[in-house]
């Protein structure tokens, strides 16, 4: 099992999955019909679709728990390879969802259930070789997820935000080079919200794979740079965040009508206390506590005459909506992180 080393980072760039003429049916109808995706090793990108669009079948897809009609070249590819074992599959992914957080119905402390993703198996399973590394390995999991003080507690005492932390441990404690979140803020309120996307950051960051699987637009923080949209089974854009990430995609994606608004925070600035306004407020619930943060103005001032950039006024009421697109003209991009969230039209 090696030694519970969490922090190498992953290579990047060299194919992880492959997926050709991949389709799934269910009682002879098709479910999901992929043409062509491909995702980079250490590439993090977000799945985005209403219900229905096909986002679970994928994730079972890639899991091995349907498969895809036969072809003379297999439909899914792991790592430039045309078959792997479900054992091969299952050491290179780790998965979150909320659906494995309803099956946990035992008492169990939670350095177990972390420890059990050593094993496919909810806990440490009795009478098995390496037990005190297991623990140690789930030890510095939940460490890295910033929990090392649930390990003892009781795995169904755990508020609903807890247990999934708890989860996301335990899906890199086999230390994967790739990590699925499967609608991982679920259920969460906002505290929970803030606590899933900060790990998911964190991992992000130290090099690891991620594939988020999401309805909500909230969920894709700052290091997810790659949007692929999934609408009727079928993938209908797929490209960079900024250039999907509009009130039209986003309208005719849910077939309703929406407003994206995107806020960014300036991380590079000095400390300054955030602005108090509701787009303020919005970013501090998607985005986890920067100490070094400045939350950008949200509603910009009327640009000079000559400026490009069109006004963006200040709402007439806090219920009131604006669209921030594009930025405010004093935001520096490429020191700053966006965070995007829906406003309904009604």
């Amino acid at each position: 099992m090696g030694s519970p080393d969490l922090l190498t980072p992953a290579r990047r760039g060299a194919p992880f999955l492959e997926l050709e003429n991949a389709v799934v049916v269910r009682a002879g109808v098709p479910i999901l019909s992929i043409d062509s995706l491909r995702i980079a090793e250490g590439e993090h990108v977000a799945l985005l679709g209403p219900n229905g669009s096909g986002k679970s079948t994928f994730v079972k897809l890639i899991t091995r728990e349907v498969f895809p009609l036969h072809r003379d070249r297999p439909p899914v590819r792991f790592k430039g390879r045309d078959r792997v074992t479900l054992a091969e599959v299952q050491r290179c992914l780790g998965i979150v969802s909320s659906t494995m957080q309803d099956q946990i119905t035992v008492h169990l402390p939670a350095i177990d259930v972390v420890a059990g993703g050593l094993y496919g198996a909810l806990g440490v399973p009795a009478h098995v070789e390496g037990e005190d590394e297991a623990r140690e390995r789930a030890c510095a999991a939940l460490e890295l997820i910033g929990i090392a003080e649930l390990a003892t507690r009781d795995v169904l005492t755990l508020s609903t935000g807890q247990a999934r932390r708890v989860l996301i441990a335990r899906a890199l404690v086999h230390d994967p080079e790739v990590l699925v979140f499967d609608e991982p803020c679920a259920g969460l309120d906002p505290e929970g919200m803030h606590h899933v996307r900060s790990s998911m950051r964190l991992l992000a960051r130290r090099g690891t794979g991620i594939i988020l699987v999401t309805h909500h637009p909230e969920d894709i923080v700052p290091e997810i740079d790659r949007l692929v949209l999934l609408k009727g089974g079928t993938v209908i854009a797929d490209g960079p965040k900024r250039e999907l990430l509009t009130d039209e995609v986003m309208s005719t994606l849910f077939e309703v009508p929406l407003r994206v608004r995107r806020t960014v925070a300036d991380v590079s600035a000095p400390e300054a206390p955030a602005a108090e306004d509701e787009f303020a407020m919005a970013a501090d619930a998607a985005m986890p506590a920067v100490p070094t943060a400045k939350l950008a103005a949200s509603v910009a001032a009327p640009p000079a005459a000559d400026s490009p950039e069109p006004a963006i006024a200040a709402p007439a009421d806090p219920s009131a909506s604006v669209v921030l697109t594009p930025p405010p003209a004093e935001i520096d991009d490429a020191r700053g992180e966006d965070y995007f969230s829906l406003v309904s039209v009604y």
